[in-house]
C-alpha cells in the first residue's frame, strides 16, 4: 500500500473516530474533528503532513494513489 493510500485511510479513520467520540464520550471531541480538518487543509497547501512523515519513517513507500 502506498503512502498516499495509507494517508487517506488514516485521515478517514481519524474523522470517524472523532465523530464516534463526539457522539458517545463528550461533545467537546468536536474540536478533534476541527483539528483533523485544519491539518488536512494546511497540508493541501503546504505539502507538509506530520503523519506522512511518521508513516515514511515506518517504511511505507511513497507513490501515486490512483495509477
Amino acid at each position: 500500500m502506498s503512502l498516499d493510500r495509507v494517508m487517506f485511510a488514516f485521515a478517514g479513520a481519524m474523522v470517524l473516530l472523532s465523530v464516534i467520540l463526539t457522539q458517545f464520550v463528550h461533545p467537546n471531541f468536536f474540536w478533534f474533528t476541527v483539528f483533523i480538518g485544519a491539518n488536512l487543509l494546511q497540508s493541501a497547501f503546504t505539502g507538509f503532513c506530520p503523519a506522512a512523515k511518521i508513516f515514511a519513517k515506518f517504511g511505507v513507500k511513497s507513490g501515486c494513489a490512483f495509477e
